[in-house]
Formats: structure tokens, sequence, C-alpha cells
């Protein structure tokens, strides 16, 4: 029995393999980027939180502070030989978190744009634009977090760490918002303030260069 042909000769069962096959790399991939992403941003936010905890001298023995270190030193304490902090900013855990990010970007680039490999230049602006964006969400969540223990739990252990992160954030916004029937909005305007900048740079960098 002769078996169908498709275009150009090729049988017709062939011609369904090609796409399927192509969906499923496609997907392993996203897969395997969204495994790469999530350990990779969550590095870097603790190095950026680090960061933030040297300059706001939050003590090192609190929780916060100790799982920090505990997940950073292996790659702070090799990268604080070449670039020491300063007495107010940790550019150690600065320069991490940039080159975890330069990372992802590189990665990134490998797995999804194969036939056009982009400039040094556009990978160093994606791996900015994430680590401002992962920075915005970090302080998102701690804001978040210091509204929801000042409810819940005023006293976990936890607390004191986290309100002298967020502190220098609300305090300019406690000074012109007043309290509505005794509740404190400062944060809840710190976080629309967040969302309005993330809008805001994702706007700048899609316009500056297009990412799919």
């Amino acid at each position: 029995m002769r078996q169908s042909l498709g275009i150009g000769g090729a049988p017709a069962s062939c011609r369904s393999v090609t796409p399927t096959r192509r969906l499923a790399e496609r997907r392993m991939s996203r897969a395997i980027w969204l495994l790469i992403e999530t350990i990779g941003s969550l590095l870097a936010t603790a190095c950026v939180l680090r960061a933030a905890a040297w300059r706001f001298q939050l003590s090192p023995r609190n929780p916060l502070s100790q799982f920090v270190i505990a997940i950073t030193d292996w790659l702070i304490k090799p990268l604080r030989r070449v670039l020491p902090a300063s007495r107010s900013t940790d550019w150690t855990s600065l320069a991490a978190a940039l080159l975890i990010a330069v990372v992802l970007a590189v990665l990134w680039t490998l797995i999804f744009a194969r036939a056009r490999m982009p400039a040094f230049g556009g990978v160093v602006l994606l791996a900015t634009f994430w680590l401002l964006k992962w920075s915005l969400y970090l302080l998102m969540g701690l804001v978040l977090l210091q509204a929801v223990l000042s409810w819940v739990n005023p006293h976990a252990p936890v607390a004191p760490a986290i309100d002298q992160l967020t502190r220098p954030f609300l305090a300019p916004l406690r000074r012109v918002i007043p309290l509505v029937g005794g509740v404190d909005l400062s944060p809840l305007a710190l976080i629309v303030l967040a969302q309005v900048l993330l809008t805001l740079l994702e706007s700048v960098f899609f316009s500056l260069v297009a990412v799919p």
C-alpha cells in the first residue's frame, strides 16, 4: 500500500511529529527556566536584603539577618576580598545581586534567544531591569509583612527587623498621610507607589528593548 505523502514528499505522519516535539521542547525549556529563575531571583533578592540590612544597620543577631547571611555567605565572602563594603553601603552584596541577575540573563538568552544573541549591553540591561524589579517586589513584600504582623503578632521575633527595614520608606509618607480612624495608611500608599514605579520601569525598559 502506498504511503500518503505530505508537502515535499514527506510522510504525513512526520508532519505532526515536528510541531509536537517543538511544543514539548518549549514546555520543557519554560519549566527549566521557571526553576532557574525562582532560585536565582530568590538568591539575588537575599543579597539585596543583605545590602539593605547593612545600610540600615540591622542587628546580625536577629532571625532575618541570620537567615540572609546563611544563604549568601558562600558568594559574599569570596567577593568581599575583591570589593569590600564601605561604612554605609554593602557594595559586595549589591555586586553579588547584579552578578546573579547577569547570569540569569545569559541563561535566558541561551534558552530562548538561540537564533539571535544580544550584545553584552543588552544582557546587562535585562539584568539591571530584573534586579530593580526584584528590589521593588522585596520592598512591597516587607511592607505587606510588616502591616500584617502589626495586626496579628507585633511581638514576633522578626517584627523589629522588618520595622527597621521599612521605616525609612514609610516615615516620609507618615508625615503627610494622617491616620484614618486610627489606621496607618502609609503601607498601602507605599505599595501603590511601588506598583507605579514598577509600571514605569517596565514601560521604559520595553521601550528600549523588546523582550518576548
